[in-house]
């Protein structure tokens, strides 16, 4: 019986296989909206993925400046796609949350995001540029929560990058 139901989990990657420089893992966003949002599918725009959860500060914080940020730069090609690890029990304080936010959010529903790995320390972010990289990991370089400052010095370059990768010209 062991045996079987140990058959039956799915197999966890001892590392992530999400690596810089590569073409990011895609990941679907199941949004509590009820629509399901594709990584791959947002393709030419800069997307950042956040992992956060009602529960922590931190990620309290920096949702709102993550939100203003994509909010004002939604015409540059800038989308957000929000994973929290709460459980079912904490839906309502989740939809809470969600209200005041411009991008979708999401019930993660374990701490693992697929080829991004284990999510062990929140918040985290992913950041993809328009051609599909991973071009930031805050998991393997120790980041922090957004704030304004960072947010302009890491993704106002990559708004800036025309679809080959060019900086535009404005």
């Amino acid at each position: 019986m062991l045996a079987w139901l140990a058959g039956a989990l799915p197999s966890m990657p001892a590392q992530a296989d999400a690596v810089t420089g590569q073409p990011a893992p895609d990941l679907v966003l199941h949004g509590i909206d009820g629509h399901d949002y594709r990584l791959s599918a947002l393709r030419g725009k800069v997307v950042i993925v956040t992992f956060w959860a009602t529960w922590c500060a931190p990620c309290q914080e920096e949702l709102p400046v993550l939100s203003s940020f994509a909010k004002a730069h939604a015409g540059d090609g800038l989308r957000v796609l929000a994973f929290a690890l709460d459980g079912p029990d904490t839906l309502p304080q989740v939809r809470n949350t969600a209200r005041t936010l411009v991008f979708p959010v999401g019930l993660l529903g374990s701490s693992w995001a697929g080829e991004y790995g284990r999510i062990w320390r929140i918040p985290v972010s992913f950041v993809l540029d328009r051609q599909g990289r991973l071009v930031y990991n805050s998991l393997s370089s120790n980041g922090s929560a957004w704030d304004r400052a960072t947010l302009q010095q890491r993704i106002l370059p990559l708004l800036q990058a025309g679809p080959a990768g060019h900086t535009a010209f404005r």
